[in-house]
């Protein structure tokens, strides 16, 4: 008989003969009752069952359970209950940065992950100095948290919940100017961060160098028209 050994939220769990095509969140959720993790999409692509993992998220429903003897696994209830809230709990609450709320534990569990990140320097897609990464950007909290799609677009209070606690954190990040992108505004060094809308990146050069080729086309297509009609 084989034993299976998980310890989730600082909890041993014992399991006995697992099938071991069984995924991480399917124990949890059907053999031990832990049901903060939520399956979404079933396929990695929703993060609603986002967990951490040796202080890694990770998508539990594309990761097997055998895997994972000896980890440090976390979910929603390891990060905080409802008697104690974590910070990023709290701000999630104070900015009401969830509705339905299906998706609320997987983005918490990865938001919690990304503040460790960026205290850690950890650069993203979107960084533009790998050596110095300025995570307290919208851009950058945005691309950092693109993993974890929330249905009910709640994404501007999200960033703001984060964008709070990392602000109360990170306070040996210099303070710079008002960054402004496009439907978003957001200060650092301040008290508080707004976002309004639903937010998109900025756009790219290409897209920036578009309109002005099209009008170049445009005008080369008038001055033949007028040519062959001179």
């Amino acid at each position: 008989m084989s034993t299976l050994t998980l310890t989730i939220n600082k909890q041993d769990y014992q399991l006995n003969n697992l099938d071991p095509r069984t995924t991480l969140l399917d124990v949890c959720r059907q053999h031990l009752q832990i049901t903060g993790p939520k399956k979404g999409c079933d396929h990695g692509q929703c993060g609603a069952c986002t967990m951490l993992i040796n202080g890694r998220r990770v998508n539990s429903c594309l990761t097997l359970a055998v895997m994972h003897d000896g980890d440090e696994i976390t979910t929603i209830e390891g990060i905080g209950m409802p008697e104690s809230l974590s910070d990023l709990q709290q701000a999630f609450k104070d900015h009401d940065a969830f509705q339905c709320g299906y998706c609320t534990p997987g983005q918490i569990c990865s938001a919690t992950a990304l503040i460790e990140e960026i205290k850690q320097n950890w650069p993203s897609y979107v960084t533009t100095d790998l050596q110095n990464p300025d995570g307290l950007l919208v851009q950058e909290i945005a691309e950092r948290m693109s993993g974890n799609i929330c249905r009910c677009s709640a994404y501007p209070n999200i960033i703001n919940a984060i964008s709070q606690v990392l602000e109360n954190n990170i306070t040996d990040k210099a303070v710079s100017t008002t960054i402004t992108t496009k439907n978003t505004i957001t200060t650092k060094g301040s008290d508080s961060a707004s976002v309004t809308g639903i937010w998109s990146p900025p756009p790219s050069e290409t897209q920036l160098s578009k309109p002005s080729q099209n009008k170049a086309s445009q005008n080369k297509n008038h001055n033949a028209q007028a040519g062959a009609h001179s």
